[in-house]
């Protein structure tokens, strides 16, 4: 599907191994879907509120991960995910069970943790067989994506992600700090972002 899209992510990396990484998440034509910035403070739209919700409930469904500081913008998503330690077993042939991003009952029930054989951004880490690696953070990204448009989808909103997203690994302390002030200052400098519009 697609076949001539270079891919972005560094070559060789394992995007399941242990680390921090930042990751930015953009709406489709950087429609301003999440909500709106007045007088320096963010004002959640309904799908805003549910993106929230379910960045903050990650964790709760992949073992692995623990989330750093992140921001819900107008048109796209910071945010720092660590992945620690294995991923206890998990597997392509033994993916866990029950582990949706979002409420466990109605709009993301059978979306199971790592066995998506193709997410939105088209440039997932996969095994060789092709499949995501369940865990990773393409895995993680890519459940989280589905999820918020499941919901909105079942709730009758218009919504569209970019079909990719950004991430950087975060190689020491001070970088990790540099982007982190960089995220929760986001709001206070939305009129100089790259992404506002």
């Amino acid at each position: 599907m697609h076949r001539n899209r270079k891919n972005i992510r560094l070559k060789g990396y394992d995007y399941s191994s242990k680390g921090l990484y930042f990751i930015t998440i953009c709406t489709k034509n950087r429609e301003h879907y999440f909500g709106k910035i007045e007088n320096q403070k963010f004002e959640y739209s309904p799908i805003g509120a549910i993106a929230y919700t379910y960045w903050n409930e990650i964790p709760n469904h992949f073992r692995n991960a623990r989330l750093g500081e992140f921001k819900i913008m107008p048109n796209h998503i910071h945010g720092i995910i660590e992945i620690v330690g294995t991923r206890h077993g998990v597997s392509p042939q033994n993916p866990p069970q029950n582990s949706t991003v979002g409420p466990s009952h109605g709009m993301a029930d059978g979306m199971t943790n790592g066995t998506v054989d193709e997410i939105s951004d088209g440039i997932s880490n996969k095994n060789e067989f092709g499949k995501t690696i369940p865990g990773s953070v393409s895995a993680i990204i890519g459940q989280f994506k589905s999820s918020v448009t499941r919901w909105c989808n079942d709730n009758d909103f218009n919504f569209a992600w970019q079909s990719r997203f950004h991430d950087h690994i975060i190689r020491n302390e001070s970088e990790y700090h540099r982007i982190e002030q960089y995220i929760i200052n986001n709001v206070a400098n939305w009129r100089d972002d790259k992404f506002f519009k």
